[in-house]
Parts: C-alpha cells; sequence; structure tokens
C-alpha cells in the first residue's frame, strides 16, 4: 500500500475514535443519568435476538430491553405496520375523540386475547391506552379509587409497579422510596404468595394491585391456590383485583396472559412492555362497567395526549397478532426446559422461572455482576434484579432458538469459571 494510503487511513481511524468518544462524552453529559456506572454500549442497530455496536461486534440479548422486545428487535412485520401508519397519520387528536383504526382493530385485538371469562364474571371490553406501563398503574389506580369510592391499596413487598408517585406508592422496596417522601397514604404491603396475609385486604380495600409472578422480586412464583383465595377474598369485600401484567403479558410465561395458568379472571390488566414490539405503549383494560367511572362527576376523569398513538398502536396490533398468530408461546416451555437443563453449575444456587422469565441465582451481587461483566464482553447481554440483586434476568426474546439457547449458556457457564 503506497504510504500516502496509509496515513489516510490511519487519519480516518483517528477520526473514528474522537467521534466515538465525543459520542460517548455527550451521552455521559447530556442525557440524564441513573447511575454511576451505565452500560454505556453504542448501539448503532439491532436485529432480532441480536444488537450490533458501531465496531460490529453483536451481543446476543437475553433481557429483551427488559421484557420489550418479545417478537425480537425490528421485527419485519412490526416495522412494515410502522411505515404503513406513518404514510397515513400521526398524531391526530388527544386520546379517545377521533375514531382511529390502529387503536379501535388492536383494542378489539386485546379484548379477543381476554375472552371468555371464568364463570359469569364480566368481560374485560373496555381498553384505556396509555404511553407505558407505570401510566397504565396509575390510570388503574385512579379507576379503582372511582369505582370503589374507597382510597386503600394493597400491593407486595419488593414488588416493582413503577417510578411515578403513584406507582412508587406501591412499591414494597423502602430504599427506593424513602427519599421521595410523602407519597400517597393508605398503602399497605402483603407478602406475595402469603396465604395468611390475604387477611389484610378488607371493606376498606379499593384494590389489590399485584404481578403474576413477583418481576423485580427475582421471578417468584406463587401457587395456583393462592391466587384462587386472593380473588375470592377480593369479591367478599369488594375490592377490585388489578393483575399487573406489564412484564409478564404477550407470550412470556407460556400462555398470552399469565393469569390464564392460575384460574383466576381479574377486574383489570395493566399491559406494556412487550405490547408494542419495541414502541411506547401501555393500557389497563376494565368491563365497561368499571371503566365508565371516567366519563363524569368530573367529565374527562382520565386524559392522555399521546396514549394509543397511531404508530404505537399499529406497531401493537402487529405485535399481537404475530404472537397470536404464530403462537409463540406454544414453544415457550420447551425453551425454558433447554435452559435449565443447561444452567447446571455449583455456584448456581437456584433457577426460577414461568416460561422465559427467569432467574439465576448466585451467592451474592459481586459474583454476579463479574459474570454479567464477563458475558457482555463475550456478546452476551445480561441483567439482574432490583430486589434480588443476586439472580441473574434471562428473559430473551420469544423467537430465541435451541442454538442460540446453547450458544448463550455455553457463554454464561464459561464466564462462571
Amino acid at each position: 500500500m503506497k504510504p500516502q494510503n496509509l496515513v489516510i487511513l490511519w487519519l480516518h481511524h483517528i477520526l473514528n475514535i474522537t467521534v466515538l468518544i465525543t459520542q460517548r462524552e455527550l451521552f455521559l453529559k447530556n442525557v440524564a443519568q441513573t447511575s454511576d456506572f451505565p452500560l454505556a454500549l453504542e448501539i448503532e442497530r439491532a436485529e432480532g435476538v441480536y444488537l450490533y455496536d458501531t465496531e460490529g461486534k453483536s451481543y446476543l440479548d437475553l433481557i429483551s430491553g427488559i421484557g420489550v422486545s418479545n417478537v425480537g428487535h425490528r421485527h419485519p412485520k412490526v416495522v412494515e405496520a410502522i411505515k404503513d401508519q406513518v404514510d397515513k397519520y400521526m398524531h391526530l387528536m388527544v386520546y379517545g375523540e377521533f375514531v382511529q383504526s390502529p387503536q379501535v382493530q388492536l383494542a378489539k385485538a386485546l379484548v379477543d386475547s381476554l375472552t371468555p371469562s371464568a364463570g359469569d364474571r364480566p368481560v374485560l371490553d373496555n381498553v384505556y391506552f396509555t404511553n407505558s406501563g407505570t401510566e397504565a398503574i396509575e390510570g388503574a389506580m385512579k379507576l379503582a379509587k372511582r369505582y370503589t369510592q374507597r382510597t386503600e391499596f394493597v400491593s407486595c413487598y419488593n414488588a416493582y409497579h413503577g417510578a411515578t408517585q403513584g406507582a412508587l406508592s406501591l412499591s414494597g422496596s423502602e430504599n427506593f422510596k424513602r427519599n421521595f417522601r410523602p407519597l400517597l397514604p393508605m398503602t399497605k404491603n402483603i407478602t406475595h404468595g402469603n396465604m395468611a396475609d390475604i387477611e389484610q385486604v378488607t371493606e376498606q380495600t379499593a384494590a389489590v394491585i399485584i404481578e403474576i409472578i413477583g418481576g423485580e422480586a427475582g421471578v417468584r412464583v406463587p401457587t395456583i391456590a393462592y391466587f384462587q383465595a386472593l380473588r375470592k377474598k377480593c369479591d367478599e369485600v369488594g375490592a377490585l383485583l388489578i393483575i399487573d401484567e406489564i412484564q409478564t403479558g404477550f407470550g412470556r410465561t407460556g400462555s398470552f396472559w399469565a393469569f390464564e395458568q392460575f384460574g383466576i379472571y381479574p377486574d383489570v390488566i395493566t399491559s406494556a412492555k412487550g405490547m408494542g414490539g419495541g414502541m411506547p405503549i401501555g393500557a389497563f383494560i376494565a368491563n365497561q362497567k368499571v371503566m365508565s367511572v371516567f366519563k363524569d362527576n368530573p367529565i374527562l376523569g382520565h386524559i392522555t395526549t399521546f396514549g394509543g398513538h397511531p404508530v404505537s398502536a399499529a406497531a401493537s396490533l402487529a405485535t399481537i397478532n404475530l404472537i397470536r398468530g404464530e403462537k409463540l408461546y406454544e414453544s415457550v416451555p420447551e425453551k425454558a426446559a433447554l435452559f435449565r437443563s443447561l444452567l447446571v453449575h455449583p455456584k448456581i444456587k437456584e433457577v426460577r422461572n414461568q416460561g422465559l422469565m427467569m432467574a439465576v441465582e448466585f451467592a451474592d451481587f459481586d459474583e454476579l455482576k463479574g459474570i454479567i461483566d464477563r458475558a457482555i464482553e463475550k456478546g452476551l447481554l445480561t441483567d439482574w434484579f432490583l430486589f434480588c440483586d443476586n439472580s441473574m434476568r434471562i428473559a430473551p426474546p420469544l423467537i430465541i432458538t435451541e442454538e442460540q439457547i446453547r450458544t448463550a449458556c455455553e457463554i454464561i457457564l464459561s464466564c462462571i469459571e
């Protein structure tokens, strides 16, 4: 190669490094940080179960953007739906004023995914769209207070329902709440899966808000009997049972909704994360009688500008059609079993899961953090849980293949060593 060409290549390399450093510096300077140790991976593109950085290095994504990319990154049918909707219209009017096809068709698809109900319980046939899971929780809380005319909420220790004021009030971790008090009064925590604690639900309770699977607690799976007893108690005292399916919904646990596996039917469901196929959207779903309380006293009892954005709704409709049409949840138990069979090591204390919502427990955070860091170096992205920092989060896109599962487990085991 000619000397002048070598100089040009060298300068090009130096310029590229400068650009990368500048991007990182801008990230740290101008993008609000919530920890002192962000991953700061600079991802250029994503597809399927892989992320790719600016150097072309691939990362096998075992956490799906924290339970978001259930159908994989940039699924062609989701991308096509987004492009088609952008060519028609984007934001038109605040939610609930115009008849917008993406919202209407998505609401119908969500309602169809929830029927039939158990026994003569009213079918959940009314959908209120939001921008996120936290907003869905906030709306569901307002709905419960307005419908029952009560003010007490019961949630679980080590539960996570969001970070806004109302949702944070439900959190079962004082470490996350203490520096933001005062929060909402009349909230109390019970232990997820504990039968005796069900008695704390009383005639003063507006709603019990609970995850079917304790997510940030490290994937805690209760018994069917527990949820049936909780359902019965809520009926006896007139409290609403609000099931948080923000992490568990859209096929994550082996059925479209996780509650289907527990022989119950909720009064309200909250959804988000995997709902949008990578686009921001959430919802809370109830029956028409319950939802109608937002219509008067006051009128516009709950409002949103961007909730149910047409582009997000179109992406969500494509996602729900994919998951249900291709029955992606049917292969989840088999894939989860493969993970469990491969993740065997003396340092692995326990593997907990409901479908592809998994926690791999180690001795402590320091040991786990070292494994996670080494895995990232080897091109595998994992994480831990907010309230269980000695357990590795595994929640890959549902489309992950057997070969990719084997590769992921080989990397994890090599990083343990």
